[in-house]
């Protein structure tokens, strides 16, 4: 049976999350019960101090939460199809992606044993959360640069696992204002899910609820709604 998946607008391994985690960390009985991996790739990008310093916050975060939590080293294609990453993924029951280049995270792991592993957690009961670039990916449709003319940008297909729909993060930061341009350039039938900054939209056995400091926009079909720390809707 599926688990859960949380799709964090931003704040990742911040004290501000901090009741978010452990609402999710409950999700797989308790900290105590938690064995988390972290998933940095999304900063490979941006080089290795960056990569370590998200490390070092989410091992920290998540050890002060009272999980055992690893980090996996998977910056590359190749590093995504080693037995031995696969093997660690594989054991956790908390996958958490975090923040940076999207276009890379899901070129990384598409069609990978990384990413066959980090879905077989969530399918057999545990928690799968992304945190901005690594929200977005979850999407059936991720948002890219356009190399043609027309828009300035496209849309790929994604994972998935939140279907018909693309996840824009960093929602009251800005993207909001793009939000109306993004809207009349999706594909049929995807809709547009923004998740404020500090903010979590998470599934559950009933549908998703808002966590966190301010909201999530949902707009689909020319109608667009807010919803608030809370408030719960259906996708």
């Amino acid at each position: 049976m599926p688990g859960t998946l949380a799709l964090v607008g931003s704040g990742e391994f911040l004290e501000a999350m901090r009741p978010v985690d452990t609402m999710l960390l409950d999700r797989v009985g308790g900290a105590a019960r938690a064995r988390v991996v972290v998933i940095p790739t999304a900063a490979a990008p941006d080089g290795p101090s960056v990569v370590a310093r998200w490390v070092a916050l989410g091992t920290a975060h998540f050890g002060g939460l009272g999980a055992a939590v690893s980090a996996c080293a998977l910056n590359t294609r190749a590093h995504a199809d080693d037995p031995r990453v696969i093997e660690q993924i594989a054991a956790a029951n908390f996958v958490y992606f975090s923040g940076g280049k999207p276009g890379w995270l899901l070129s990384t792991l598409l069609g990978t044993g990384a990413w066959a592993a980090v879905r077989s957690v969530y399918e057999r009961g545990g928690v799968l959360a992304g945190c901005s670039a690594g929200a977005m990916i979850l999407g059936s449709h991720l948002i890219a640069p356009r190399l043609r003319l027309g828009w300035p940008w496209d849309f790929v297909e994604a994972f998935g696992l939140v279907p018909s729909s693309t996840i824009i993060p960093h929602y009251d930061a800005g993207a909001a204002r793009l939000a109306g341009l993004l809207a009349h350039s999706l594909p049929a039938g995807v809709a547009l899910i923004g998740v404020d900054e500090q903010t979590a939209l998470v599934s559950d056995g009933g549908g998703w609820q808002v966590w966190g400091h301010a909201g999530v926009e949902l707009r689909r079909a020319g109608a667009r709604r807010a919803y608030r720390a809370g408030e719960r809707l259906t996708l």
